[in-house]
């Protein structure tokens, strides 16, 4: 199906089924930002392949909702497949609800899958629609119809990592979190995110690109625990170990039985921008939800002493790979066929040759001249540029090791420069420096740091369309 078809599929579906606006976010059951293959909905019914999104359709529009960092690859992609560009004023924000508060009618209906969409924004659409008088329907899919051949459930094995890597047993890790529950009051603790199941239970895997995490959900309880994933995933001497630390295994399509069987009086916990709608709903006593950041959020953002030694260790091994790259990259412009493509299979060849590297931290970013403005540009067969002696080079690119993840930006000069490009490195770095040396209080926040590494640039009336910064992690 061309993607004309498939957007005239789902509005014969909504005609049948009344529904007004349908909304696909950019997401899967564990509100993710990197997909598996089986919930990448937006490239599927747009061809839009960024990590950021939403699509809205009516009966007379349809369009997708994402920041600057994809503006350029939105407006190339969207071609021809019956999408519009909207673009946000600000990052990160559901900036298509107040659009349809605005364009619909008392008695309408908006329809989504619950399964993709977090508990915050299902909050966000009920607080700002319903008022109106429109219907809000959060158990639609209207994708599985259409998706012929659509990719199952990854079923790659996962594994438990040893102490010594990480520093702390996963009793220990649970004994901490239970900690933080008894501060809420609260008897239960759902956890949905991958970053934190893995996280909490040592545990890892290959279930998304690029990223070490399994596709599972938690269920802490004052005196059990259980994880629900696909058991099948797990040898018979890591179930043992799990169980041995106090967890029950069961299977992932059980959590929500689980779920409707919990006691009533008691009070959950769940982080409503990490979890999903569909699973929320499954919770019999909506009025004993506590609402917060998962506790091991900010507990896996403290490394302990072992995953810092081991962080300094893969920066080391990775910085190597990089200098033998850079060397080689150095010896060769000018004097053979050098391509975006092929110059980052060959950093790829200098990290494997270092101990313990298991794959990239993310498809690398290898930008020449304009292609070095797009933030998350990954070069085609259509866009390979060919390297020569002059302008500049961008690397993005990472690691993960069982030591550890990398994530390294660099810009270089192949040759000659020209005013503008000199200008804007200066000014680049510049910010790197007022941000790197910045003093700041106890209690600041990451914004506040962003206004200061900015302010270079700033003066200069330039600016960039995306944060400053972001968590690397640990494998």
């Amino acid at each position: 199906m061309t993607y004309f078809e498939k957007l005239s599929a789902i509005r014969k579906q909504m005609s049948e089924q009344q529904i007004d606006a349908y909304i696909i976010p950019s997401s899967d059951p564990h509100i993710s930002e990197y997909l598996p293959d089986r919930f990448k909905c937006i490239a599927f019914v747009s061809g839009f392949t960024g990590s950021a999104g939403t699509l809205v359709i009516t009966q007379d529009f349809a369009g997708l909702w994402t920041d600057s960092r994809y503006f350029v690859q939105a407006d190339e992609q969207l071609k021809s497949s019956g999408f519009e560009l909207v673009k946000l004023k600000t990052q990160g924000t559901a900036e298509y609800i107040e659009w349809l508060a605005e364009r619909l009618e008392p008695g309408n209906t908006v329809a989504f899958d619950g399964k993709l969409a977090s508990v915050y924004i299902a909050e966000q659409l009920i607080n700002r629609l319903q008022p109106r008088k429109i219907l809000i329907n959060g158990t639609v899919d209207l994708l599985d119809k259409i998706w012929q051949d659509r990719p199952e459930l990854p079923k790659e094995r996962a594994y438990i990592l040893e102490k010594e890597l990480v520093g702390a047993t996963i009793t220990e890790k649970i004994s901490k979190v239970r900690a933080a529950m008894q501060k809420f009051n609260a008897s239960y603790h759902l956890v949905s995110s991958l970053d934190d199941i893995a996280w909490i239970f040592n545990l890892r895997g290959s279930d998304v690109k690029c990223n070490p995490v399994v596709l599972g959900f938690a269920l802490l309880e004052p005196i059990k625990t259980t994880l629900f994933i696909d058991r099948s995933k797990l040898d018979q001497s890591d179930k043992t170990r799990l169980e041995e630390q106090g967890v029950a295994v069961a299977e992932y399509d059980t959590l929500e039985e689980a779920l409707s069987q919990l006691p009533a009086g008691e009070t959950v916990l769940l982080d409503p921008k990490r979890t999903c709608y569909a699973v929320y709903t499954q919770i019999p006593q909506y009025e004993r939800i506590i609402e917060a950041l998962n506790p091991s959020t900010k507990l896996k953002a403290s490394k302990n002493d072992i995953e810092a030694e081991h962080t300094r260790q893969t920066m080391v091994k990775d910085g190597i790979a990089l200098t033998k790259f850079f060397r080689w990259l150095e010896g060769r412009i000018g004097k053979e066929e050098l391509t975006e493509i092929n110059i980052a299979e060959k950093l790829l060849t200098f990290r494997k040759e270092q101990e313990g590297f298991v794959n990239e931290s993310f498809d690398t970013i290898a930008g020449y001249k304009e292609h070095g403005a797009l933030p998350h540009y990954k070069a085609t067969d259509e866009s390979n540029a060919s390297l020569k002696g002059e302008g500049l080079l961008l690397i993005d690119s990472g690691g993960q090791y069982t030591t550890g993840t990398t994530d390294i930006t660099r810009v270089i000069s192949l040759g000659a420069t020209t005013d503008a490009e000199r200008m804007d490195y200066t000014l680049v770095l510049k910010a790197m420096i007022e941000g790197s040396t910045a003093i700041f209080p106890k209690g600041s926040k990451g914004y506040q740091i962003d206004a200061i590494t900015r302010k270079p640039l700033w003066d200069r009336l330039r600016n960039y369309g995306h944060g400053t910064g972001h968590g690397v992690g640990f494998f």
